[in-house]
């Protein structure tokens, strides 16, 4: 099994072939329009528009499931997403991205790159560890996400070659995105 392999909704209930997105770099990432990290999407919209034409392609997948913190539907996520922040890359249907409900391609991608920590240098690790600690402790076990903006960094070939957690800026990632385009 592969990344190619899956089958996904976009965020109208289509489906699509990530086999679509052969040759290309990927950028995949779980999102939500009401948490702390959500103006990451003004910069996952910078990469986009600077390297798509290099082949660049990132995928959002709304979830929520963290503190519930994507509570639209599948338009008014888009809607949101448009109005706030230009979104312009893909935005899929909402859905579960992590435990038995998760959908079949985070299991995927997880298994592929697990967790490594967060950045403690930056200003909302120390709170987002704690937060975990107190309300929600089972998600800091194993490789699971842990939040809302994990991203996962796909190869040409369709190789997961890189997991940034949430505490890992998308501007950040441009180096590693350079190196594979």
């Amino acid at each position: 099994m592969g990344i190619y392999d899956f089958v996904v909704k976009t965020n109208k209930g289509v489906e699509k072939s990530l086999a679509d997105y052969k040759g290309k770099v990927l950028v995949i990432v779980n999102t939500a329009s009401k948490c702390g990290f959500t103006p990451q999407f003004k910069e996952l919209q910078d990469l986009y528009m600077k390297y798509k034409g290099q082949g660049l392609e990132i995928l959002g997948f709304p979830c929520n499931q963290f503190a519930e913190q994507e509570p639209g539907s599948n338009s008014e996520v888009q809607e949101f997403c448009r109005l706030n922040y230009g979104v312009t890359f893909q935005i899929f249907e909402k859905g579960d991205v992590r435990g038995e409900t998760a959908q079949p391609l985070f299991k995927y991608l997880i298994e592929q790159q697990g967790f490594k920590g967060f950045d403690a240098s930056h200003p909302i690790a120390a709170k987002l560890t704690e937060a975990l600690q107190q309300n929600f402790p089972e998600y800091l076990e194993g490789d699971s996400i842990k939040w809302n903006f994990t991203k996962f960094l796909v190869d040409r070939d369709g190789k997961v070659v890189a997991r940034f957690e949430p505490t890992f800026a998308p501007a950040e990632m441009a180096a590693e995105i350079e190196k594979l385009l």
